[in-house]
């Protein structure tokens, strides 16, 4: 299982229309993800890094081209299909959290659990809230954290399923240095005591570097 690819991008390349015609956002881009691996995706802001990675976790769907989850291919799937394969092997931490206000930090982990009826929903995100330190907090509501906690309450969401490929999109931007770096511990942490493969999506070059491979965009295109 080591060696395989849990993800793969065959030529996918995205076109939206513009008033001025067609805009190319992304175009003929290819690569492959083992399992355990980490790669950083970088590039100047427009250069289609987030759209890459909406792509790659089946989110949208390329213009042409093609892209697999664990063996499966995505652009032969509709939203339910490719919902399915996110749900079982995928996990999303967010430059901006997206915790839901109203559910305290333990409810707001437990969420993804529920989707998949799992009767230790409640046991299981208390256990993965621990792991981020913060299981004094499992009754607070998001408003009641701060920037750092409620990353690490969505880093505990990401990983509570054990997803075999977890997606991570700026997670440190609305973060300082000294969160910022905690919080990048625990994706690197989590992906070397869980086996999980990291792909994320950052303007920053030191921790790009933390990652074992970096894919550089520029204007769509793949040039490193």
């Amino acid at each position: 299982m080591n060696d395989h690819a849990v993800l793969e991008a065959r030529n996918i390349s995205k076109t939206v229309s513009s008033p001025e015609g067609p805009l190319t956002i992304l175009a003929d881009v290819s690569l492959s993800v083992r399992a355990r691996e980490t790669l950083a995706v970088v590039g100047a802001s427009g250069a289609g890094k987030s759209t890459l990675l909406a792509l790659l976790a089946g989110l949208d769907s390329p213009s042409s081209g093609g892209v697999s989850i664990a063996g499966a291919d995505l652009t032969a799937l509709d939203e339910d299909g490719r919902a399915a394969i996110r749900g079982r092997h995928v996990g999303f931490v967010f430059q901006s959290f997206h915790l839901i206000p109203s559910l305290t930090a333990v409810e707001n982990v437990m969420l993804p659990l529920e989707l998949r009826a799992r009767k230790d929903a409640r046991s299981a995100a208390s256990h993965a809230l621990d792991q981020v330190g913060l299981g004094a907090r499992a009754a607070h509501y998001p408003r009641q954290l701060s920037g750092g906690e409620q990353q690490r309450v969505a880093i505990a969401r990401a990983f509570v399923t054990r997803p075999a490929l977890l997606f991570a999109d700026e997670p440190t931007g609305n973060l300082d240095t000294h969160t910022g770096k905690r919080i990048t511990d625990l994706l690197f942490e989590f992906n070397r005591d869980h086996g999980s493969t990291l792909v994320l999506v950052t303007h920053d070059r030191d921790l790009a570097h933390r990652c074992g491979r970096i894919l550089e965009l520029d204007a769509g295109r793949v040039v490193s």
